[in-house]
């Protein structure tokens, strides 16, 4: 499989997170309904997908630049902040005061090369981010960010909405009852890269790319419709894959439904899918799919031997999720970023 990076510009606000689960699912579609996306057609890929992944997407991550290089902006990792950050304060309560101000760096710092380092300088604030994201504005925007009470990488807009009832022409109680919906929109002129592994048997990267932009110009998730979800594509990279001959831990880069008996230990955040169809199935009787839990991107897994190195990507399908397509799966694979972890 060949790894490449996409760059993202969000246009709109979005309803639904850019997780790599949910991008996966759009191509879905896309590949159901564009039957020369994938070589064979949808149906003979899908039907191998537990043993067999044609395409594993990433969840997206704000690509910024710091002292004249570029990196990515990922989630600080789900291990332990006591083992990330060791303590150079003797006095306890200096200790705890560093404590708090180490619990505030949100984000690490992976450079172009995806190699990942848990140096301290590696892990920055929500405040820094900001700061390296403004930097790289231009003049125009920088002059309206100032005005700008509180600025923040992600701000929630409450759109209101109602639905006319056609048959009086008003709207009033029940389903017809005006309410309010919220979108999230990123910092201006953000730019967000989404790693993208691609079966070469089963497509290539610019048909991926015909994909991706016409699911940025309809709308990518909750509200496509009125407005959300909708992106513009910028540069597309092929990247080498990972090191992995020195690693002892994978940091998964999407959510992640991990092998069973694969790891000895794991640290991570639940995160339970709650999946919904898309297209035609959203408006059918049932466009629920079963709940899924996972691991949230960020997870840390230490394999209990190498061979899980021996593959770009970490994971399993999920099948029997829906009760109106019984072909419908879940993207439980992840790529992941190999790394040193024990000293």
């Amino acid at each position: 499989m060949k790894l490449y990076e996409v760059i993202i510009k969000p246009e709109s606000g979005f309803g639904t997170p850019l997780k790599g689960d949910t991008i996966f699912g759009h191509i879905c579609w896309q590949a159901a309904y564009h039957p020369d996306l994938l070589d064979g057609g949808f149906n003979c890929w899908i039907d191998r997908y537990a043993e067999r992944p044609f395409v594993v997407c990433s969840t997206a991550w704000p690509k910024i630049r710091k002292d004249g290089k570029w990196f990515y902006a990922m989630k600080r990792p789900d291990y332990p902040p006591g083992r990330l950050f060791s303590s150079t304060q003797k006095n306890k309560r200096q200790a705890l005061e560093q404590k708090k101000e180490n619990l505030k760096k949100k984000w690490l710092l992976v450079s172009e090369d995806l190699c990942l380092s848990l140096r301290a300088d590696h892990f920055i604030t929500d405040k820094e981010l900001l700061s390296y994201l403004f930097s790289d504005l231009s003049k125009e925007s920088q002059k309206m960010m100032r005005r700008k009470a509180e600025k923040v990488f992600m701000s929630e807009f409450i759109q209101p909405h109602n639905t006319i009832n056609r048959l009086t022409m008003t709207t009033g109680s029940g389903m017809f009852a005006p309410h309010s919906e919220a979108a999230e929109f990123y910092y201006p002129e953000t730019e967000l890269a989404v790693f993208i592994l691609v079966d070469k048997e089963a497509t290539d990267i610019d048909r991926i790319l015909s994909a991706l932009e016409r699911i940025g110009r309809v709308g990518y998730g909750r509200n496509a419709s009125t407005g959300a979800g909708k992106f513009s594509l910028g540069e597309c990279e092929e990247k080498p894959l990972p090191d992995a001959s020195d690693s002892d831990a994978c940091y998964n880069l999407s959510p992640i439904l991990p092998e069973i008996g694969r790891y000895k230990e794991c640290w991570f955040t639940p995160f339970t899918r709650f999946g919904r169809h898309g297209d035609a199935l959203a408006a059918s009787k049932n466009p629920f799919k079963n709940p899924v839990i996972m691991l949230d991107e960020g997870a840390v897994l230490i394999p209990s031997d190498r061979s899980v190195f021996a593959k770009p990507y970490l994971g399993r399908s999920a099948a029997g999720i829906s009760k109106v397509l019984p072909g419908a799966v879940v993207q439980g694979y992840s790529i992941y970023l190999p790394f040193k972890l024990e000293k």
